[in-house]
This record gives structure tokens, C-alpha cells and sequence, in this order.
């Protein structure tokens, strides 16, 4: 039986068990659903176990459970793969604005809506798909390669006990490549891979000067203005080119090949709908690059918020005793979060008047951005298997948001490969989240194929 036929005919089989475990409001960020986290955990090892893998284990963290499941390939050289997933989900709110019951998931037409449809269950759970439609097609009764399940229970509250995990469990994760399944395609109709992931810091800036509010007519223009000083200090953070210009910030960043230009010029990106769908009215950036490179490649320095003195209704006419700024770095290969920390401590110390004093906290390491090597074994043979798949070409994106990749990456030292089939119209995050299902199935097709792929690789 060939693996596309397979999965068509398990098409409905597969669509009820996703449904099952969407019902299961696993929300780890809400104290109060962290026993459905657990539930979400214990059906997942069940499903795992009723799928055929001889080892199912849940895991234990500081906070909530991942599930492991390891196969092991027939033939003991063949390469070993780690899959990697979540399976908690995003809160609800605002409920008001959904359709339908967020853990009532229901099909319309070719779309299953419910949280957690596209992010991540769906796309964890076609794994278990592809690797029966793989086995059926070769009448087989182990994989070709050995396939190691990883799924997080808290990526949706930051991966917080993720890398310690990875650490405990290292020699059992022991992998030669990581497939990555929680991104977004292109389209439907233009399906692409992921090839790297932005990093991403944050901060807050606190400015402090007198240690009251002073009488604007009695001291202003006299003493320093803490507001004055950090608008100054956030406006340096960029020349007028758009580039960040704090000392040191760009010393790691990893320039594009020309290869990947090309690769994301090719790409049908409408400019002018994606400015109507950000309800903005002009591009602006850093001088040199695309929207999408700005978008993906390429560091940023944001203003999240700041806030000073009187903001009531009516006149106040002061100096305030203090100013504040909420300020996040998305980065670029190779930036490291605590060097890029230190460089911008340096550039506020170093440009803040005499007579002022300032605090910088940020929140936590910040997380490490990642790529795939285009040229490795694995993104060939994932790009190999969507192509066929889809029965069309497959093309390279990036993607601006931030993960727990990097860590992955660095601890099991094994490269990533993204194979992925959302979209970035599946509201995840937001009310109404759904899923394509025709795309869940050639995502099981793909998987069916690369597993296949990397076989014969290390055979040849």
C-alpha cells in the first residue's frame, strides 16, 4: 500500500483522535488547568503506545510533564531522529470572541477549529500518521530510522524547565538530527520549510532624577529631566538609516547568503496586503533589506512601551522624578542574548547625563536565535519529501518569533530541520484557532517519505 493511501484512508480515524486530545484544555500558563496539562500528557502516551512504540514514558520537569516515545529502526546503524513538539496550549481570552467552544473542536468543511488544532497538537500528532502510512507502505514492523518523540508540556509559558530537561535526559535524546514541528508554511499553495528561528531579550529601563516631582517653573531647564534624557536615550538606539546603533550590537550577526535572498525574493509576498492586514500605512526598517528579510533576519531594537510624570486628564506643569521604558531585541545568528544584555547596559550608562541614576532589568537569559544549515542532509531530504508531498516546489522561509530551538540545537548537538504544515492565517495565539486538515495529511505524507530519505542516505 502506498503511504498517500494510507493516510486517506485513515483519514477520519486520525481527525477523531485529534479532536479527542484538543478536548483536553491543557493551558500550562493557567495554574488551574495544570491537571489537564497531565491529562493532555497521559492521552498523548496512550496514543503513542496504541500507535506501536515500544518505549512511552511521561517526564517529569519542575513544572509540567513531557511525553517521550522512542522506535527504534530494524537495522541498528540507521540514523536516529528526535521529533520535536508541545502539547499545551495558549489561553482562550478573550472566550467571548470564539465561535465555538474552544475545547469542542469542530470540523468546518476542510478546517478543524479548536485551540491547539495547528499549534501544536495537529502537527505533533500527524507524526503518529506518517509513521504508520511509512510501515504500511513498506510492510515493515520498525521504522527505517530510529525515531525518538520529545513533546514539551510548557513551551506556551516559555520552555522555563525545557533546557534542564534536554540536560537530565541527554544520553536518551542522543540524536543525529531534530525535526522541528511547530512553525508555519508560506500558503497552501506555495508550501515552504522553516530554516531559522529570530532569538529575543527584553528589558526595562528605569530613569530616576529628583526624589519628587518638581515645579516646572521653580527647577525645569535647571535640573535634568528624566523623560527628556530616556526619549534621547531610546532615540539614539537607531541612526537615521534604521540601523541599531548601540555600540557592539551587530559584532555576532550572521549576514544571509546571497542564495537565501533569492530564495525569500521568490517568494509571492504582497507588500500592500500585508500592510492592510497590519493596519499600518508604510513600511520603515533597517536601510538594505527587504520587508521580510527585516522581518526575519535581520535584529531589532523595540520600543514596547514608556511612561513618565503625568498622564491624567488636565496640566501638570512638572519635571518627573522618573521615567520608564519596556524595551525587547528580537536577534539574529549568532547574537547571544547575554552579550547583547551587556552591550546595551554599556550604551545607557555610558549616554546618561551626570545627576541621574538608572536601573536595567532584564527578563531572564533571553532566547537564542537558530538556523539550518541549508545544505545539510536533513533539510535535502525534508525539502525532497514536502516536494513530493505537495507535487510542487518547495521554498526556504524564516520566521521572527522566538522558541526553545536553540537549546535543543546546542544540547543534543544535532542539527534542526523544521517540517511544518500551519499557516499564518491558523489564529494561533488568538481566538478561533483552526488547522487545514488536507495540509495534516501531506504533512504525514512528507514525514512518511523523509523517514525513507534519511535511510537511504546513510546507506548511500
Amino acid at each position: 500500500m502506498e503511504a498517500r493511501t494510507y493516510i486517506e484512508e485513515h483519514r477520519d480515524e486520525f481527525v477523531a483522535a485529534l479532536k479527542e486530545w484538543l478536548s483536553i484544555p491543557s493551558i500550562s500558563a493557567d495554574p488551574a488547568h495544570h491537571g489537564d496539562v497531565r491529562r493532555s500528557a497521559a492521552w498523548l502516551a496512550d496514543h503513542l503506545t496504541a500507535t506501536g512504540f515500544p518505549t512511552v514514558e511521561i517526564w517529569e520537569t519542575a513544572g509540567m510533564p513531557a511525553v517521550f516515545a522512542e522506535w527504534p529502526a530494524a537495522d541498528p546503524t540507521a540514523p536516529t531522529v528526535v521529533v520535536y513538539g508541545h502539547h499545551d496550549v495558549q489561553p482562550v481570552e478573550p472566550r467571548e470572541e470564539w465561535h465555538t467552544d474552544p475545547f469542542a473542536p469542530v470540523e468546518q468543511g476542510d478546517r478543524l477549529v479548536g485551540r491547539g488544532a495547528s499549534d501544536d497538537k495537529g502537527q505533533v500528532l500527524f507524526h503518529t500518521l506518517g509513521l504508520r502510512a511509512n510501515l504500511a507502505a513498506s510492510g515493515a514492523s520498525a521504522p527505517p530510522v530510529t525515531i525518538k518523540l520529545l513533546v514539551e508540556g510548557e513551551e506556551e509559558s516559555g520552555s522555563p524547565n525545557f533546557a534542564e530537561l534536554l540536560k537530565r535526559h541527554r544520553d536518551r535524546l542522543a540524536c543525529d538530527v531534530v525535526v522541528i514541528s511547530d512553525t508555519t508554511m508560506w500558503s497552501a499553495d506555495t508550501p515552504s520549510m522553516c530554516v531559522g528561528m529570530r532569538g529575543l531579550t527584553d528589558c526595562q529601563i528605569d530613569v530616576y532624577g529628583s526624589a519628587t516631582d518638581l515645579h516646572s517653573g521653580s527647577f525645569g531647564g535647571a535640573v535634568p529631566n528624566p523623560a527628556r534624557e530616556l526619549a534621547a536615550l531610546l532615540a539614539g538606539m537607531h541612526d537615521a538609516d534604521g540601523h541599531i546603533a548601540i555600540p557592539g550590537f551587530y559584532d555576532d550577526v550572521v549576514e544571509i547568503s546571497e542564495r537565501e535572498r533569492d530564495l525569500i525574493a521568490r517568494l509571492p509576498f504582497d507588500e500592500k496586503e500585508w500592510l492592510r492586514t497590519a493596519g499600518s500605512a508604510a513600511v520603515a526598517g533597517e536601510e538594505g533589506y527587504s520587508t521580510l528579510e527585516r522581518l526575519w533576519v535581520r535584529p531589532t531594537a523595540e520600543i514596547n512601551g514608556m511612561w513618565s510624570g503625568h498622564t491624567g486628564a488636565g496640566t501638570k506643569t512638572i519635571v518627573p522624578r522618573s521615567a520608564h521604558a519596556k524595551v525587547s531585541f528580537r536577534l539574529a545568528p549568532d547574537q547571544d542574548p547575554l552579550r547583547v544584555q551587556q552591550c546595551v547596559r554599556d550604551y545607557v550608562t555610558a549616554n546618561l547625563p551626570r545627576g541621574l541614576r538608572v536601573s536595567i532589568e532584564f527578563g531572564g537569559p533571553g532566547v537564542r536565535p537558530c538556523a539550518s544549515d541549508l545544505d545539510s542532509v536533513g533539510v535535502r531530504v525534508a525539502r525532497d519529501a514536502m516536494s513530493r508531498a505537495f507535487g510542487t516546489e518547495v521554498l526556504f522561509t524564516r520566521e521572527g518569533g522566538s522558541g526553545p530551538e536553540a537549546d535543543i540545537a546546542e544540547i543534543l548537538a544535532a542539527p534542526l530541520v523544521f517540517v511544518a504544515v500551519g499557516l499564518d492565517d491558523d489564529r494561533i495565539h488568538a481566538p478561533n484557532e483552526k488547522v487545514e486538515i488536507p495540509l495534516l495529511l501531506k504533512g504525514a505524507e512528507a514525514i512518511a517519505y523523509m523517514w525513507d530519505g534519511l535511510a537511504a542516505q546513510a546507506r548511500a
